[in-house]
């Protein structure tokens, strides 16, 4: 069977996919107890997420009308987002202890701006890491500005999009499996950590094979605004529902 045959998801149903998997990781994140298999579970799905919307991030940067209206809708979300994620998401911290998502793409789309405007190689790398430390204050920390400057170099050959992911899965498991064995032993942390790493592999089939390039035929307005809205709004639900 052919690629293009396989290829019958538009850019806004994956979209969709991806939040329905950040809702279950932030339900599992609330709610569920950590090291559970339902907790797990959607935690694991949840991590499809970061690398779609890093690599959707890199494809709008270069084809969107206005690169300054897209970093300006990405910032007044975050700021919108921060309360709502701090009520759906802190463990008890006095003060967030990490700014949310649309603050990491914020993050992530300014690595694609020094990408394109800095042209001193050597310059360009000190602002990447001055980058990739500012997202470590952010939710996905580091991974995602790893994410989109992976997908930013492979962007346009299918071959080096492919390596990137691969490059991916191989580095997120390193922060991952450290994680997990601070609380579970060195077995069940490696488990829970080659499963996790299925969230992003499962991103990479689906970008790399099921992907057809276009957006939805119908709806286009909707969908370009229902991320941005459904962010802030679920979070504010899961917090409401925390408070009770």
């Amino acid at each position: 069977m052919e690629m293009k045959n396989l290829q019958v998801l538009n850019r806004d149903t994956i979209k969709y996919i991806a939040v329905f998997a950040m809702l279950l990781n932030h339900i599992s994140a609330a709610f569920l107890e950590k090291g559970t298999f339902v907790g797990e579970l959607f935690l694991d799905i949840g991590y499809f997420t970061a690398p779609v919307m890093c690599y959707f991030l890199v494809e709008g940067y270069y084809y969107t009308h206005s690169r300054r209206k897209y970093l300006q809708r990405l910032f007044v979300f975050a700021l919108i987002s921060q309360i709502p994620f701090y009520m759906a998401l802190s463990q008890g911290e006095k003060w967030p202890g990490m700014l949310n998502m649309m603050f990491t793409l914020c993050v992530c789309f300014l690595i694609l701006e020094v990408k394109t405007r800095v042209q001193q190689e050597s310059l360009r790398w000190v602002w990447y890491m001055i980058l990739i430390f500012a997202n470590s204050f952010c939710d996905w920390p580091t991974m995602a500005s790893i994410y989109t400057l992976l997908f930013a170099y492979a962007y346009g050959s299918w071959w080096k999009m492919a390596r990137a992911f691969c490059v991916s899965a191989a580095l997120f498991m390193i922060p991952m499996y450290m994680t997990n064995s601070v609380v579970f032993s060195a077995g069940k942390a490696a488990l829970l950590t080659g499963c996790a790493t299925f969230g992003v592999l499962a991103a990479a089939v689906v970008l790399l094979y099921f992907y057809n390039g276009k957006q939805a035929e119908r709806g286009r307005s909707v969908s370009k605004y229902f991320f941005y809205i459904f962010y802030p709004a679920h979070l504010l639900v899961i917090g409401m529902i925390r408070m009770l």
